[in-house]
């Protein structure tokens, strides 16, 4: 019976429910600060919070408890599978779990549901391309999970991405927007260097201030792309219009774009410095708009899907898809314009009534 009984509540611990019915705890001295104590109620850590909490020491610092969110980002960034995603990604992901980690680091795994998947999103839901890259991240954080059998189910199943809003992202570059950046960034310009490697390498920005002679032999250029972790080689000819501004420059030793002190750029400074050259020449100020249009000459010019994978890296079908279908689109109707055309018709339609009255012909 002794044993049946429940325990006593140790000494200056309060539960309080929140809003959403949560139980939370708290420790408070006398008429002293309330400490909220976050471990898991009953669970060693939170033990620890408690006698750090009423005896007025800070809890030494130490990693995340164990079967928290915060422990399992720690796990998953110390596999091959985390190892294995491109550095851009990487960063791009650690950004979003740090933000994730502050305000549910110290959440139970078992709490995060479907529910609170959806409801992140949702926060997210009036910037779509945030709310996609959120859900990736957990994606990949909770497949790995549910692999390693850390997680009894994977809460990200079934989640839809958010639509896409319509458009077509990126603005993408017209030949006026090309004349016109050329026009204000003549031969013999950084900025003309910028534009010509992007347009007649159609490289993304991360691998364009990578670029440079080293990779290019016997008028081939060849470099792994830093999308797919560099396991995927972009093949680019060297065209003698894109050689004919780099003898101009200027270059650097190592990577044909370089700023205007000859040093070479990170991707995003590459990316502010392109962008500030396109407002200058009135351009929209995009290096992707200007793989677009690259990519569009190309398909416009008869490149096959299997083509434009080895010209831009692409490792799937969908996205070359894209502009080879519009290429196809716009030289059938040109094809087909004729045939709205009808031999049989007149331009001047036949009058209703005859046009002169029956009878003999006036001399």
């Amino acid at each position: 019976m002794i044993d049946a009984m429940p325990r006593p509540r140790p000494p200056h611990l309060h539960r309080e429910l929140t809003r959403h019915g949560r139980a939370v705890w708290y420790v408070r001295v006398g008429k002293g600060p309330r400490i909220r104590l976050h471990a898991e109620f009953g669970s060693p850590d939170f033990e620890l919070e408690y006698q750090a909490a009423v005896s007025g020491k800070p809890r030494a610092q130490q990693g995340p408890s164990a079967g928290t969110l915060g422990w399992l980002v720690a796990r998953y960034r110390e596999t091959s599978v985390w190892a294995g995603l491109s550095a851009a990604t990487r960063k791009q992901r650690d950004n979003i779990l740090l933000h994730v980690l502050a305000s549910a680091g110290r959440e139970p795994i078992a709490r995060i549901s479907t529910e609170v998947i959806i409801a992140g999103r949702e926060r997210r839901s009036n910037t779509p391309d945030q709310a996609r890259h959120f859900l990736d991240t957990m994606r990949g954080l909770f497949r790995w999970a549910f692999k390693a059998k850390l997680v009894r189910s994977d809460p990200t199943a079934g989640v839809e991405n958010p639509p896409r809003k319509k458009g077509d992202g990126f603005i993408p570059w017209t030949e006026e927007h090309v004349a016109m950046y050329q026009r204000r960034w003549p031969i013999g310009t950084h900025q003309r260097v910028w534009l010509d490697v992007l347009l007649y390498s159609g490289l993304r920005r991360g691998d364009a201030v990578r670029y440079g002679r080293q990779h290019v032999h016997n008028g081939i250029g060849r470099i792994k792309t830093e999308k797919s972790g560099f396991t995927v080689t972009a093949v680019v000819p060297m065209l003698p219009i894109l050689a004919e501004t780099l003898v101009a420059g200027p270059c650097g030793d190592l990577t044909f774009i370089v700023g205007e002190r000859g040093r070479p750029f990170t991707k995003e400074g590459f990316g502010n410095a392109f962008r500030d050259a396109c407002r200058a020449a009135g351009v929209p100020g995009s290096a992707h708009g200007v793989r677009k249009i690259a990519a569009t000459t190309a398909a416009n010019n008869g490149a096959t899907t299997s083509q434009l994978k080895a010209l831009f890296g692409w490792t799937s079908d969908s996205m070359p898809t894209i502009y080879t279908k519009n290429a196809d689109r716009e030289r059938l109707g040109r094809e087909a314009g004729h045939m709205l055309a009808n031999d049989e018709r007149t331009s001047i339609p036949a009058p209703k009534h005859p046009v002169r009255a029956r009878g003999r012909k006036r001399k």
